[in-house]
């Protein structure tokens, strides 16, 4: 709902996107302001995958796609909510076989702590009883200038990554690992978001700009996979993660019109961006990519820590 990090100017910023009232989050499922997503973080082709030589249908909530998980989403669900400490708060949630389509039931926890290094640590953890697919994230929606600040084009931005999954018009992967070098996908050095944003590449229209997954460049276990600063703020946001890839999503599909944000202000068009940890999308339907499959017996786990600091 809100992430309050300090600033240059000895003040705190609020970071995050959302709405002032319940009733807005509950009502929407888009742009899925903070939510934790699940059972499948990002897009499954025409929501159909096979597993196990058996057919499963998704819903369809993104035009002919799953997106998020489908309009019966973890974001729509009331979890089990238990304070551990002042800094630690840990969710629970059983989603029962058959759920929005998806085979299994699956025992989720989640953890958000806010470290003594000024971290917000999320750790998922999740089993099942039957064969399923699992891609958990959290959807939170940034500004480091301050939620309701226009524009994030003027943030600089690095991605460690040697390759992106380009897509198809329906933004799902055609399969392919291509690299970024050369290209306006290209983060390996810090680089204003909106340098290349509007450069006339059939990705970039697809998308509408940044809707892509990041092939990230890292060993197995944690590590810093980007770095975003506001020049405005002096705040710095490192990401950490054990996950494959990275989903950067410029606020394409924002569009300034509704006034139930926070402050009953507006969020216009690319005035927030989404980093989402992530095994790759439609990886149930692309046999070349890192499977999501989670099997009795075994636990999926999984830690993202967003890390704050400032430019004085």
């Amino acid at each position: 709902v809100s992430l309050w990090v300090a600033n240059n100017k000895q003040g705190l910023t609020d970071v995050v996107l959302g709405y002032d009232s319940l009733k807005s989050y509950r009502k929407k499922g888009e742009p899925f302001f903070g939510a934790l997503i699940g059972r499948y973080g990002n897009r499954i082709a025409k929501g159909r995958f096979n597993l196990d030589g058996k057919d499963y249908r998704l819903e369809l909530n993104d035009g002919i796609n799953t997106l998020h998980g489908g309009f019966d989403g973890f974001f729509g669900k009331v979890w089990e909510a238990k304070k551990i400490n002042d800094q630690i708060l840990e969710l629970s949630y059983l989603s029962k076989d058959g759920e929005a389509g998806y085979p299994g039931n699956l025992t989720v926890k989640v953890t958000y702590e806010l470290t003594n290094e000024d971290e917000l640590k999320i750790s998922y953890s999740a089993t099942t009883d039957k064969n399923t697919i699992v891609n958990l994230t959290n959807h939170a929606y940034f500004n480091l200038n301050g939620a309701g600040d226009s524009t994030i084009t003027d943030h600089l931005l690095s991605i460690n990554a040697d390759g992106y999954t380009p897509v198809d018009a329906t933004l799902i992967p055609t399969g392919k690992i291509e690299e970024v070098a050369g290209t306006p996908f290209d983060f390996n050095e810090p680089t204003l978001i909106g340098a290349r944003i509007n450069e006339n590449t059939q990705q970039l229209t697809y998308g509408k700009g940044y809707d892509h997954n990041y092939v990230l460049r890292k060993s197995p276990g944690m590590q810093k996979v980007a770095t975003v600063s506001s020049q405005k703020t002096g705040i710095i946001m490192d990401i950490l993660t054990e996950e494959p890839g990275l989903q950067f999503y410029s606020g394409n599909f924002l569009t300034g019109t509704d006034h139930d944000g926070k402050g009953k202000v507006s969020y216009p068009h690319r005035s927030a961006f989404c980093l989402e940890t992530q095994h790759f999308p439609d990886s149930p339907n692309q046999p070349g990519f890192p499977t999501t499959t989670l099997k009795p017996g075994q636990e999926y786990k999984t830690v993202t820590i967003y890390k704050f600091s400032v430019k004085k």
